[in-house]
């Protein structure tokens, strides 16, 4: 925990050009840690989070179903897409709590969800985003921050397909049913341990 706090710290002063004075302008950030409902409560709940939306990208066919995406022969990730505002918080710091809030080092799987839809992966935006993310996996590697190499794939930004509606919001409106409290409550419980500075 702490080899990877210490490389945030780097990369966000490394990164460091100094926030304008005008209205800051909201940027994007997609990452894919299994299971889409995990990652959408974990960003919901951080400072400078403006909106999270459950969805899907990274494959091959257009406006693809959940059905679809589950058999795995759609090439696509269950992602989040993460509004934030790059004043209050920092690209970087949204990779450090990506990086700790699952495991990075399983190739196409998450605890016991299993697929190339549960794949650990980042979708950048710009070169700067590709920059920092490849950065940040690097220095991790070098540092053995993980028992195993990193395995998340970064690769640039594709197509963004909202998941049906059910699918958002869905920790804060199915808290009680089993799957939310055996998966979801565990990483809920870690995040406002680990990050409570950053938590709203």
């Amino acid at each position: 925990m702490k080899k990877i706090l210490l490389i945030t710290l780097c990369i966000i002063l490394a990164g460091s050009t100094g926030y304008s004075q005008k209205k800051p302008v909201l940027k994007k950030a997609t990452f894919g840690m299994g299971c889409f409902w995990c990652t959408e409560a974990v960003f919901q709940r951080i400072k400078g989070v403006t909106k999270v939306e459950s969805g899907y990208t990274g494959g091959k066919i257009k406006n693809p179903t959940y059905e679809q995406v589950s058999t795995g022969k759609t090439g696509h990730a269950e992602v989040s897409q993460i509004t934030y505002d790059p004043s209050k918080i920092s690209y970087a710091e949204l990779l450090e709590i990506f990086w700790k809030m699952h495991d990075p080092t399983t190739l196409n799987r998450q605890g016991a969800d299993v697929g190339t839809h549960y794949r650990s992966a980042i979708f950048y935006s710009d070169a700067q985003q590709k920059a920092e993310a490849e950065k940040y996996k690097a220095e991790l590697n070098k540092a053995k921050a993980y028992p195993k190499p990193i395995v998340t794939q970064i690769t640039a930004a594709q197509p963004f397909y909202k998941a049906e509606n059910y699918h958002q919001n869905y920790f804060n409106l199915n808290g009680r049913q089993p799957y939310c409290r055996a998966v979801i409550q565990p990483k809920i419980d870690k995040l406002e341990k680990v990050f409570k500075d950053k938590i709203k």
